[in-house]
């Protein structure tokens, strides 16, 4: 019974991705977006995006490069909340690994009446501790659709994609791959400070660590230039939100002395059962 309120969850996001995908494709990639092209994707998506990039360049003196670094912060400031909760939810998440992982082994069968058990036993576990499993992937399911809507806002919006800014232009590739690289980078830096923070990071952690990277910089080398710059100002974002919400440096200090203290206490506690038993 409990597993119905994930399952609906999942399909509302699938459903979700899936409108975008149905509303993009309905749209003509070729044609210039103005205030009067038709279509709900066009009009009331694609056009917003546009209008409101190029109104911040006109205060940043024509710069759309600038433009979509402001953007970018603008976005990430919106979804601020939603991307500490999930943090948060993530911490619950790797604090309960052990507890999760012992239950794995007490129900390590692979029979369908012990997998059921195990699932239930996990899911209460979970309902208990506040986790909710869907919260670590969500605002990046959520940020999908912006990402989207951004790069055929360029696509369709002369200013946009003839645009430069740096050594680029907005709307081809880098021609050096320093974007894809730095995108790389800061994907790698704000996975690696946020495992700091987490008690348990475990083998997934690390593994995601080093394969989140590449998954940014492989499809980033051949993308257009803004698309890899709204990706190194959001992760390099990540960064510092992590650095100052969570310390994880810190945080990691505290958990090592932690673990520090009780180890000293088992050794004072094995040495007083040692000397209780040479009086006997």
């Amino acid at each position: 019974m409990k597993k119905r309120p994930q399952l609906k969850k999942i399909i509302l996001l699938v459903s979700l991705l899936s409108l975008v995908i149905i509303l993009a494709g309905c749209s003509n990639l070729n044609a210039p977006i103005t205030s009067k092209t038709p279509g709900f994707w066009d009009h009331y998506i694609l056009y917003p995006f546009s209008w409101f990039i190029l109104k911040i360049a006109s205060f940043l003196g024509n710069s759309y490069g600038w433009a979509i670094v402001v953007f970018t912060i603008i976005v990430r400031i919106i979804l601020l909340p939603l991307n500490h909760f999930s943090t948060k939810n993530m911490q619950k998440q790797s604090a309960i690994q052990p507890e999760l992982q012992a239950l794995q082994k007490k129900y390590s069968a692979k029979d369908a009446e012990t997998q059921q058990t195990l699932r239930q036993e996990s899911q209460k576990l979970m309902s208990e501790a506040g986790v909710n499993p869907l919260m670590g992937c969500l605002p990046m399911l959520i940020q999908l659709p912006f990402m989207y809507a951004l790069y055929q806002a360029i696509w369709r919006t002369t200013e946009l994609r003839q645009g430069t800014f740096l050594w680029m232009q907005l709307g081809e590739k880098d021609p050096y791959y320093i974007m894809a690289i730095l995108a790389g980078i800061f994907t790698f830096l704000a996975t690696y400070i946020s495992n700091l923070s987490m008690p348990q990071s475990g083998a997934s952690g690390k593994v995601m660590m080093y394969v989140m990277p590449l998954m940014i910089t492989i499809p980033a080398l051949n993308m257009a230039s803004a698309i890899t710059l709204y990706w190194v100002i959001s992760n390099a974002f990540q960064v510092v939100q992590t650095l100052i919400l969570q310390n994880p440096f810190k945080a990691r200090r505290e958990r090592e002395a932690k673990e520090a203290e009780k180890r000293e206490k088992e050794k004072a506690l094995r040495r007083a059962r040692k000397r209780a038993y040479r009086r006997h």
